[in-house]
């Protein structure tokens, strides 16, 4: 069972084993497409303490995203995940479908996965509360959308908040996500949409 607690603390264990991976790189072909470029660590909105990027990584995370997981194919997706100090974690996953058409079929199922999130989580976990919401567009090449996943458990008085969003360039499709302690008064709203934005534009 998953929770956006989980999501935070899946980004976080992801993280943590990622930065002691060894990223092996390899010249690729001439004749190949140059692959879509991913967020470093300094494009994710500021933290109290700074970013550390994981190496990236081929195929989709083992733990899995709360929200997403069963929608994103393994095939033609590389993902990377990030960590600060604190409790707070990121990961951007990026997938390169075989046709224009497949990706804009693709980045609708995402959105549609993020919009239908919490009311999945819920019938998870009994006692769980929460408020999702949709903070619009961010335009930039085919367009991303920006959503928020805010839970708590009132019995226990935890609360999470998870900031999620979908992009895409052409037939390449990106992720983000990014998860800590707290409510959506204290997250970095304005700060993930521009992450987004910078994400999408920086793909090709």
């Amino acid at each position: 069972m998953r929770t956006t607690r989980t999501i935070r603390t899946a980004l976080l264990t992801a993280a943590a084993a990622g930065l002691a991976v060894t990223a092996l790189t390899t010249a690729p072909a001439s004749a190949a497409p140059a692959a879509p470029k991913f967020l470093s660590a300094g494009q994710w909105p500021a933290s109290l303490t700074p970013w550390t990027a994981g190496p990236v990584q081929k195929g989709l995370p083992e733990d899995g995203s709360a929200c997403t997981a069963g929608t994103t194919p393994a095939a033609g997706t590389r993902h990377r995940d990030f960590r600060t100090e604190l409790d707070t974690g990121a990961r951007q996953t990026i997938t390169v479908a075989p046709t224009t058409a497949k990706a804009k079929a693709l980045a609708a199922e995402l959105r549609t996965a993020l919009a239908t999130c919490l009311d999945r989580l819920k019938e998870q976990e009994p006692g769980l509360e929460g408020v999702s919401r949709y903070h619009g567009r961010v335009n930039v090449e085919e367009g991303a959308h920006v959503y928020s996943i805010d839970t708590s458990y009132p019995e226990v008085g935890s609360t999470d908040i998870g900031l999620h969003s979908v992009g895409r360039d052409g037939r390449t499709v990106t992720v983000l996500e990014w998860g800590q302690l707290g409510d959506l008064d204290g997250a970095p709203l304005k700060g993930f949409r521009k992450t987004t934005g910078t994400a999408v534009a920086k793909l090709h």
